[in-house]
């Protein structure tokens, strides 16, 4: 807890994707990792937002993809 990124709201956008680097994902990770949220709703945040980038950045998500778990889908 602490980090500057928890509890907020930030639409997630291109350009909120792309602010974020290493060191902020491995921060997200942590949080999602340690599950310590006081709302269900951050918690649930956090996980949209590394989907996101997992999906748009996948450089960076790649030693956190199993917090994402990401199922193959169909989308036709």
């Amino acid at each position: 807890m602490g980090s500057s990124l928890q509890g907020t709201s930030m639409p997630i956008t291109p350009e909120s994707l792309d602010a974020f680097d290493d060191d902020k994902v491995a921060l997200l990770a942590k949080r999602l990792e340690d599950d310590d949220y006081p709302t269900p709703f951050d918690g649930l945040s956090d996980w949209h937002l590394l989907r996101a980038l997992a999906i748009h950045r996948p450089e960076l998500t790649g030693p956190y993809v199993h917090l994402v778990d990401q199922e193959p889908f169909d989308e036709d």
